[in-house]
């Protein structure tokens, strides 16, 4: 098949650039032809929240990745939408995560539509954003008024995109990060890191924002410490606000001999190092829909400890392969203090290896071509 995406990728970095790009590979791997229309804009400075938008590594050379599309200019996307819709690919696959790229994306939907030929099938991380502003519904019907399927990524995504009258919806999952390169020993990866071989250690990981809840985290943190001895907190990921409130968090715990911070953002080459010298990997999300950390945890076999909002706990069997806890601070370090008490890592390893079988690319590629054929 001829395959175009529309999304984040190269030279912009984050999630979606690699969730992105690693589907194109799947699709190639089957055989389709792809090429990935990225942004020459993607957010105005002034609206992004972290020190740069942009990749630190080198271009891939396995993709045909084209920057031309720019999400504030409407002239532009009468263009871009002109050039696909000339193009036509059999399907135009986009990534939708914020209202504020429904303008853009929608209205490229339509042009390229026109052509009588391309389907337009979106993947959704999110359709009503975790921070929510005025006039949020009325972008997310427009752009979903434009599109001919939809793939929700959790079943919380679904639920919404069916209060929005989305036409054909399926429910997919979210597959592994598996290009974050091989795992490696605690030991050798706590060397990299330059952390204490003898230390144990959790791990925070991604962007910060207040929906994460590492608030929630350090206060459980600083009630755990006394019965888990010997035991440390890796956060490591850029703040996408003001750090102030975590730092006051840790003074006020005198968790600063405890809490290893990494923040900022984590290049893809360096993430196998986070992953790979932490005991588990601890998302206490106040809200959520589903999240990417998840997949990069099972790539490399790490137990997790996930709240119970959103799509996470689909993803996350409780005493399988980690701990649902709900969002405080009391059930997060309950469960905190099971797993290192009660050595459960082996046992949630075992079921990972087990669990992690359900979440590859070729399903998510057999999952969209089934779906074009239903809306063709």
């Amino acid at each position: 098949m001829k395959i175009t995406l529309l999304s984040t990728a190269y030279p912009f970095r984050g999630g979606i650039a690699v969730f992105t790009e690693r589907l194109a590979r799947a699709f190639q791997q089957e055989g389709d032809k792809v090429n990935i229309s990225t942004f020459s804009l993607q957010y105005p400075n002034f609206l992004f929240p972290g020190k740069s938008q942009f990749s630190s590594s080198e271009r891939p050379s396995d993709l045909d990745i084209t920057a031309e599309v720019n999400s504030i200019n409407p002239f532009n996307w009468i263009r871009i939408g002109r050039k696909i819709k000339k193009q036509k690919p059999d399907i135009l696959i986009l990534k939708y995560w914020i209202p504020f790229m429904a303008p853009c994306l929608g209205t490229i939907s339509r042009i390229v539509k026109r052509n009588k030929h391309t389907k337009v099938i979106v993947v959704v991380d999110n359709i009503i954003p975790h921070e929510k502003r005025f006039g949020d519904n009325y972008l997310n019907k427009y752009f979903v008024n434009s599109v001919d399927g939809f793939v929700a990524m959790s079943k919380s995504v679904y639920d919404d995109l069916i209060l929005f009258d989305a036409k054909k919806c399926i429910l997919g999952v979210h597959p592994l990060y598996d290009n974050f390169g091989k795992s490696k020993s605690k030991l050798t990866a706590k060397s990299v890191l330059n952390l204490n071989a003898e230390t144990s250690y959790m791990l925070f990981f991604g962007i910060i924002r207040k929906y994460k809840g590492l608030d929630v985290l350090l206060d459980a943190f600083a009630d755990v410490k006394e019965k888990c001895k010997n035991l440390k907190l890796i956060v490591a990921g850029e703040f996408y606000e003001d750090d102030k409130p975590y730092m006051d968090l840790i003074a006020k715990h005198k968790l600063k001999d405890d809490v290893v911070l990494a923040t900022h953002f984590v290049p893809d080459d360096e993430v196998v190092n986070y992953f790979c010298a932490a005991d588990i990997i601890v998302q206490p999300y106040k809200h959520a829909t589903q999240s990417g950390v998840t997949q990069i945890a099972y790539h490399f076999d790490k137990p997790m400890l996930v709240t119970d909002v959103g799509g996470l706990k689909e993803i996350v069997p409780h005493n399988k392969v980690g701990y649902v806890c709900e969002p405080n601070k009391k059930s997060v370090a309950d469960a905190i203090i099971d797993f290192y008490n009660n050595n459960k890592e082996a046992i949630f390893i075992d079921g990972l290896k087990d669990e992690k079988k359900k979440y590859s690319w070729d399903i998510m590629v057999s999952n969209i071509k089934k779906l074009h054929q239903e809306v063709h």
